[in-house]
């Protein structure tokens, strides 16, 4: 094998192989694991460096094995991969420090760091996947790694949670696997193909394919969250901050996300979905679990769930612009997989440290928090008004491109729904940011446990003080070569332009 086929295969074991010794360590032995997480998380994010210089160059990294006549493992390492993968490794390393000092002195800190790590390998490999075969392999993988971290506190309450993210997780997979049977009968092996593997499809088939593709997007949509597949997701809030984080900005629904992108244009592709009507419904979808998720997030209490309702809402952003499928919108809704990814792990981040640090976990608790907390809340701040839109953060330059890709392609009211999301997202974030800044603090907060370094220790403090940056550098940036949306032009130019 040469260096090119390597790689793929040593970004995943670079998260793979620390997870799998943390196990075998002892409890106590924290200077060792941290190490081995640490070093993981650097690695990975180095040999994605080198994989995306290469890829901008038109160097190839894939490898292959045959599992058994006509099914392949097979990896592949694109621009739309590489997107998701640099998104995963650099969010996996702050997390990991993050969740460091969150952790600190908890029980069970092994199997948590151990789970993480796998967590981050079935993401990364579901994102290097070159067939859907591989690709169904990493996404079950991602069900049975994240739910111990659903579950980490052991409460009922956590343990009721993890039961129906397995329930829906699960029946979710038992489709996706139906569809994958039945597509492959249907054409044989299904590889990753920039025009979409199935444009010459006999139109005999073409009933059957409609099917299979709705069971897809069921398949996937239960971790994209889109309703009515979200009622896992809320429910998962009970656990610790730093897997809050994790599933929803990178994970589990951004894989869903992620896969229905590839459903759309990597296996049936753009033109072949207006052909067979799909776009339009799977638009419809989106829509209303943007509006849903939006309003759903105004009348919660619980600040983890407002971020979880908005989370449903901006996740089908993504999918939003892959329905619309012209350039600009597939530009906007690809970019938010990075924008939305750097912006909700950022709140919370923000949310542990308020929870951790003062005990606030409501929304009317956050009174005059910005004066004792004010790093945390800038960052909170700055990643609320992205999610707003308002420029020059990254969200506005998601919106402004989903925005101008629906006018592009005659889809004027999905400007509608964008300009309704955006005055719901500013109805539950506002009064936050208000009440945090200009309220008067309460005479004593709901369980103050000072950490000894400023507001609280600098594990907790630098991540989503960086995160917070990153939103406000992903706007300001944005036209740059180097940017998240210079490289979302890059794959659509490349791949997924119609």
């Amino acid at each position: 094998m040469t260096i090119h086929q390597w790689l793929p295969l040593l970004v995943i074991a670079s998260s793979l192989i620390p997870g799998s010794i943390i196990f075998f360590l002892g409890e106590q032995q924290i200077k060792l694991r941290t190490a081995l997480n640490l070093a993981g998380a650097v690695v990975k994010i180095l040999l994605v460096a080198f994989m995306l210089w290469g890829v901008s160059i038109n160097q190839d990294y894939q490898v292959r094995y045959g599992l058994v006549e006509g099914l392949d493992f097979a990896l592949h390492a694109d621009a739309l991969s590489l997107l998701f993968v640099s998104l995963a490794a650099v969010l996996w390393l702050l997390t990991t420090i993050y969740a460091i000092g969150y952790l600190e002195d908890s029980p069970h800190r092994r199997r948590f760091f151990g789970f993480f790590s796998l967590c981050v390998t079935a993401t990364t490999g579901l994102a290097l996947a070159s067939n859907l075969l591989t690709f169904l392999i990493f996404y079950e993988m991602l069900t049975l790694t994240t739910y111990p971290l659903v579950i980490h506190r052991g409460t009922p309450e956590s343990l009721r949670a993890g039961r129906l993210y397995l329930l829906f997780a699960l029946t979710g997979g038992a489709i996706l696997l139906l569809a994958v049977v039945w597509l492959q009968t249907l054409v044989g092996p299904v590889e990753f193909s920039a025009t979409g593997s199935l444009a010459q499809t006999d139109p005999a088939l073409y009933g059957s394919l409609r099917l299979i593709f709705a069971m897809l997007i069921v398949g996937f949509g239960v971790k994209a969250a889109l309703v009515p597949l979200h009622v896992w997701l809320p429910q998962a809030m009970v656990a610790p901050a730093p897997v809050s984080a994790l599933l929803h900005a990178v994970a589990v629904v951004k894989a869903g996300a992620f896969g229905i992108v590839r459903i759309v244009y990597d296996v049936y592709g753009a033109e072949f979905c207006r052909q067979l009507g799909v776009m339009i419904p799977l638009a419809l979808v989106a829509a209303v679990t943007i509006l849903y998720g939006s309003l759903r997030a105004v009348y919660q209490e619980d600040l983890k769930r407002r971020l979880a309702f908005s989370t449903i809402s901006q996740v089908s952003y993504i999918v939003l612009g892959t329905a619309i499928a012209g350039p600009l919108a597939t530009t906007g809704g690809i970019v938010h997989l990075v924008h939305q990814g750097v912006m909700k792990i950022t709140l919370f981040f923000a949310a542990g440290n308020l929870a951790e640090t003062l005990g606030v976990k409501k929304v009317d608790q956050m009174r005059g928090s910005g004066r004792r907390m004010p790093v945390t809340m800038a960052a909170f701040t700055i990643a609320a008004l992205g999610m707003i839109g308002i420029p020059p953060t990254a969200g506005f330059v998601s919106k402004w491109y989903l925005g101008i890709g629906a006018a592009q392609a005659d889809q004027w009211w999905v400007i509608g729904v964008l300009v309704a999301s955006s005055v719901l997202n500013a109805i539950y974030f506002l009064p936050l940011i208000y009440a945090a800044w200009f309220a008067s603090p309460p005479d004593a907060w709901p369980d103050e446990r000072p950490r000894g370094w400023f507001e609280t220790s600098p594990a907790l403090l630098f991540p989503p003080l960086i995160t917070a940056v990153l939103t406000l550098l992903l706007g300001v940036l944005a036209g740059l070569p180097i940017s998240a949306l210079d490289w979302a032009k890059l794959i659509v130019l490349q791949e997924y332009a119609p």
